[in-house]
């Protein structure tokens, strides 16, 4: 095991307000968009999540690291959280199967955290304050530097993340012998919602963010899937104008998430940034359509505008969010699309929605039509 030894590390947040904890991970800096997880476990999924890039992840959960860190639970090849916030940081893991202890898996990739915080405290201001931009350090002591540091860091609102996290190249996953096949615009997708394609015979293609509609359409897909990822919708008209050429041809599409506001905006809909995003393992969503309640895993800061989906004339409503009315999954009106605000992959999560990745299959065969 890595030695690890307990500095004073520093969270100050863009508000002004300090916490004083302990290092964690790689001693250094780092930055970005404070924000907060209220899922009991999975936490390695949590910080391979692409969706999370650029934000420093607040664990509401006490212990972190307990179970230590398996090579199969994981969403991407690499750590996408900016940094950790966590109250206790736990290097003795208790799980057989664990290869490597929180500490190695950090200092490995390179991630600033910091532990011994008061994790409820924190919460409470964001949720009071908002999400915000804020600046860990275990090297740097002087309030006024880190203070210009932070103020160089950019907000959230207006970036353009997801072609930082997407693939370079096409790649395909699953059988090829698959009795469907799917293109996915890769903005930032998780390795379970490509395995739950696999799970159902289906061959996947992915293809870089930026990848024209023309470009995926040499693959001959059956149905096209735009994935989850970090950032801004309202600055990604890439994604938008191919999103728009496949309705234009109405082919089948499935979008979870950045897909989910990606298809709104390319219906006319607005996209905003949210006060606190959901981020967790507990929302309750109602499915409008079939009449029934879910559990879902959420990880999102950006959203449709509501009165902008209730007053379109080209998409109606699918799913609501039981807490806040927010809308958590719309179908285009006369066309084979359909996107849900939430990740029925979930990984981690529940698996109430999965039913989701059914009903993509239904539309592709033409069992299922609106």
């Amino acid at each position: 095991m890595t030695n690890y030894t307990k500095l004073p590390a520093i969270l100050l947040l863009a508000d002004g307000t300090v916490f004083y904890g302990k290092a964690a991970g790689k001693i250094g800096t780092t930055t970005g968009e404070i924000c907060f997880n209220t899922g009991m476990t999975g936490y390695q999924e949590i910080f391979t999540d692409p969706s999370y890039f650029g934000q420093i992840m607040v664990t509401t959960n006490a212990h972190i690291g307990n179970y230590g860190i398996h090579k199969d639970e994981i969403e991407s090849g690499s750590i996408k959280i900016a940094g950790l916030v966590c109250k206790n940081y736990n290097i003795i893991y208790s799980r057989k199967e664990a290869t490597e202890s929180i500490q190695d898996y950090f200092q490995n990739d390179n991630l600033v955290a910091i532990s011994d915080i008061d994790t409820r405290a924190l919460v409470r201001h964001i949720r009071d304050k908002g999400a915000m931009n804020a600046i860990i350090s275990s090297e740097i002591t002087d309030l006024e530097e880190l203070k210009q540091k932070l103020a160089d860091v950019p907000s959230m609102e207006g970036l353009e993340l997801s072609s930082k996290v997407s693939t370079t190249e096409p790649y395909f996953y699953g059988n090829p012998e698959a009795s469907l096949k799917v293109a996915a615009l890769d903005l930032g997708i998780k390795k379970n919602i490509l395995r739950s394609f696999e799970n159902r015979d289906i061959y996947v293609q992915v293809f870089p963010a930026k990848t024209t509609f023309a470009e995926m359409e040499k693959f001959s897909p059956d149905g096209y899937f735009i994935s989850n990822g970090p950032g801004d919708p309202s600055v990604m008209p890439y994604a938008v104008e191919t999103i728009k050429d496949i309705l234009a041809e109405d082919k089948p599409l499935f979008g979870i998430c950045l897909g989910h506001q990606l298809l709104a905006e390319a219906n006319g809909i607005g996209t905003m940034k949210m006060f606190n995003g959901h981020r967790g393992l507990n929302h309750p969503v109602k499915n409008i359509i079939k009449n029934h309640c879910e559990v879902t895993s959420q990880n999102h800061g950006f959203g449709v505008i509501p009165d902008e989906v209730r007053n379109s004339d080209k998409v109606e409503i699918t799913h609501v969010n039981l807490n806040d009315k927010s809308i958590e999954g719309i179908r285009v009106k006369g066309k084979k699309a359909f996107s849900v605000q939430y990740h029925p992959e979930s990984s981690p999560g529940p698996h109430d929605s999965r039913y989701l990745f059914d009903d993509f299959v239904e539309v592709m065969k033409g069992e299922l039509v609106w």
